[in-house]
């Protein structure tokens, strides 16, 4: 859109063009996260891996906050913690603070899945990153880090990745809520 006088407007001027471009950047974030789960898709499901996601960076946990991290019903998330310890990716414990408890936790397997699933992300991400012109990365990276902190989404600290996005904006370090549900 041309602004009376015939200049385009800046994006200052034109929130639309921002979200435009956000819109287009995730499309094609959102590519390169399928095809790195793609390799493991015989293995679990996109919620499966979600799941995964949440007990590789929050650590061992109850049903209910396993549930709650994920936005789905306790019922849901037992359907899918049962599917994954059949494949030998989750497996359930007596927790150690509660022994009337049980808490979920991944196997070295399950966690080998999401750093190897991370592992694909980062290096295609990595290819596109390269592929920018290098006296625009620094800006690159301001702008994005103001669109992670207006959206509340808590910046990755320590290579501790949160792959696809499913934080808990609450929780601690990893395993730090385990058994606090």
């Amino acid at each position: 859109m041309t602004e009376p006088g015939g200049q385009a407007p800046t994006p200052e001027e034109d929130p639309d063009a921002v979200t435009r471009a956000v819109l287009t950047a995730s499309r094609l974030l959102v590519a390169i996260s399928a095809r790195s789960l793609a390799a493991a898709e015989d293995r679990v499901t996109l919620p499966q891996f979600r799941l995964l996601v949440v007990l590789a960076t929050h650590g061992p946990a109850k049903l209910v906050a396993l549930a709650d991290r994920l936005g789905v019903n306790p019922s849901t998330a037992m359907r899918m913690v049962d599917r994954l310890i059949s494949s030998g990716l989750a497996d359930r414990q007596v927790n150690p603070a509660n022994r009337r408890e049980t808490v979920l936790r991944l196997t070295d397997e399950g966690r080998e899945l999401v750093d190897e699933v991370t592992a694909r992300r980062r290096t295609e991400i990595a290819a596109v990153v390269a592929r920018v012109p290098t006296k625009q990365r620094a800006t690159l990276v301001e702008a994005l880090t103001a669109f992670t902190e207006a959206g509340g989404e808590p910046l990755a600290e320590d290579d501790i990745l949160y792959p696809l996005g499913w934080t808990d904006l609450g929780a601690g370090p990893r395993g730090q809520e385990a058994t606090s549900r």
